[in-house]
């Protein structure tokens, strides 16, 4: 039904916007992207972007067309800073950590756990970050409220830009490229390692960062390997572009920027806690 009217789309004239220049160096995935009038519920018309990966809409919710991935039971060992690591969060304050636009993070620390508040917004890292391994120990509420993306929602983002999806993700369905440890957006996990709600989750993250050339195109895409629960859920995976939200069915592509930037965790509205943050910088 959905490539039925996305066909039907394509056939009455809709503007192709094209494949931006900066993937046109590369093999995979197929990128496309329509700009579609819509009327909005208030009965306004507003311009909707629609993108497909490889013919599949992102956040494409049809499980014939974007399968759930198949559920594992992870194993129970969390992870320990290793001497060369930097501590992020040690469990008795937010030192190295500021709101988004710089002032003081408005986050808690309660029993050795770092947690929002009503209204606190995104928290990110003082010092910043390029090619890394990130490690993040992270809790949804165990008392269960919504559902798809209204549930435990936060996430981590790499060099502020790059998102791992955090979600409560155990026995609860949303579109797969939007599950806790998908690649917002961009990639749906390999499996769904989600603990229960309320119990502890941990995600090592292997994270090499893009490269761009002096006209700010990308010429080295970014590349993420993701252990959740200590089972691997992206295998070394080429992110196709940026995965900041832009509509209902489309993200944004890479946008230039510097070498380094801030790790950055996501104030969504849910009480999501976090413990035992440490990262490892690597070369590129």
């Amino acid at each position: 039904m959905k490539v039925r009217y996305l066909i039907a789309l394509a056939a009455i004239g809709l503007f192709l916007t094209g494949i931006p220049a900066a993937y046109g160096q590369f093999d995979s995935p197929v990128i496309k992207e329509w700009v579609v009038t819509e009327v909005n519920d208030q009965g306004e018309e507003e311009e909707v972007d629609y993108m497909t990966l490889d013919g599949v809409l992102v956040h494409e919710s049809d499980p014939e067309l974007a399968p759930q991935p198949p559920i594992v039971t992870p194993g129970s060992i969390p992870g320990m800073p290793p001497s060369d690591a930097i501590v992020l969060f040690n469990g008795k304050n937010t030192d190295g950590w500021s709101a988004e636009d710089g002032s003081t993070s408005q986050w808690i620390v309660k029993n050795a756990v770092l947690q929002p508040v009503e209204d606190s917004g995104t928290i990110r890292t003082v010092k910043e970050f390029g090619s890394c391994q990130l490690h993040v120990e992270w809790a949804t509420p165990a008392n269960v409220e919504g559902d798809g993306q209204g549930r435990g929602n936060s996430g981590v983002f790499l060099m502020g830009q790059y998102e791992v999806q955090i979600l409560d993700s155990y026995e609860n369905t949303t579109y797969p490229d939007g599950q806790a440890g998908a690649l917002y957006g961009r990639s749906a996990p390999l499996v769904n390692a989600s603990r229960k709600p309320g119990e502890w989750q941990s995600f090592d993250i292997i994270f090499h960062r893009p490269v761009f050339d002096e006209n700010g195109e990308v010429v080295k895409r970014a590349t993420f390997t993701i252990f959740h629960n200590g089972v691997l859920i992206q295998d070394h995976l080429e992110l196709s572009g940026g995965t900041l939200w832009k509509s209902k069915h489309s993200v944004f592509p890479y946008e230039a920027h510097g070498d380094r930037g801030p790790v950055v965790l996501q104030d969504h509205g849910n009480p999501v806690s976090f413990r035992n943050i440490w990262i490892r910088e690597l070369e590129d």
